[in-house]
């Protein structure tokens, strides 16, 4: 009897001793730091050579009927036309972007407004790849009878290589943000949680306006291109302890 009153106390007291070791190990110490999430961002700016560039041309002639502004237009436009494919060459897109033919009204107090003639306008947009046929075209044109240069634009069609830049600059500088984030909670990045990208680039850029009544015999027209400006930015939120 005494032999198995020990026994059962001995088994008892092992359970006990292995229910609190277990309770040791599982139980989180009160000294222990949670994950604390931070969410920092990136901001870059990368500058870029311009691939293309758009010009935008009209022909404007004003005459008493509507037939006769159209027709003047007509035979003028086509010269034009013509002028921008010898001058810009066989890799340009020159397509008609705009027609209108409206009455010319004055307007005199007290009284209906009187059609005094018609404008005719043909608007042709020219898109070229080589840069450096830009001035030429424009004085091409103006030569042939154009007399609205309205604007030129530059623009970058192949941009992955410059956006690319742009991300890995921005992530970089939301990653350094982060650290310094957690140096000064004496705590370290220990999990990236979330990456979000926003990135654009910056509208094609107007270089050059006039309105070209007059024709270009000698000097030739000078054109600087410039760079675009593409950005990215980088939300990243990450979790220190």
């Amino acid at each position: 009897m005494k032999r198995l009153f020990a026994t059962t106390l001995t088994m008892t007291l092992i359970l006990c001793a292995a229910a609190v070791l277990h309770a040791q190990t599982t139980t989180p110490s009160t000294d222990s730091r949670r994950a604390t999430r931070v969410t920092v961002m990136g901001d870059a700016i990368v500058q870029a050579q311009p691939d293309t560039a758009i010009l935008t041309i009209s022909v404007v002639t004003q005459g008493r009927r509507a037939i006769d502004a159209q027709q003047d237009n007509a035979t003028k436009t086509d010269a034009v036309v013509q002028a921008l494919k010898a001058a810009a060459g066989a890799g340009a897109e020159i397509k008609t972007s705009g027609y209108s033919v409206q009455p010319m009204r004055v307007y005199r107090e007290n009284q209906p407004p009187t059609i005094t003639g018609y404008e005719a306008r043909n608007t042709v947009t020219a898109t070229l790849s080589d840069l450096k046929k830009v001035g030429p075209v424009i004085d091409a044109s103006s030569q042939a009878g154009a007399n609205d240069i309205s604007g030129i634009s530059f623009t970058l069609r192949q941009d992955r290589p410059a956006r690319d830049r742009a991300l890995a600059e921005a992530t970089r500088e939301a990653m350094s943000k982060a650290e310094v984030v957690a140096n000064a909670l004496n705590r370290k990045v220990t999990r990236i949680v979330e990456v979000q990208e926003e990135g654009f680039v910056r509208p094609p850029q107007p270089v050059y306006q006039a309105e070209a009544f007059m024709k270009r015999d000698s000097a030739a027209t000078p054109i600087e291109v410039g760079s675009l400006e593409i950005s990215s930015r980088v939300v990243l939120i990450v979790e220190v302890e």
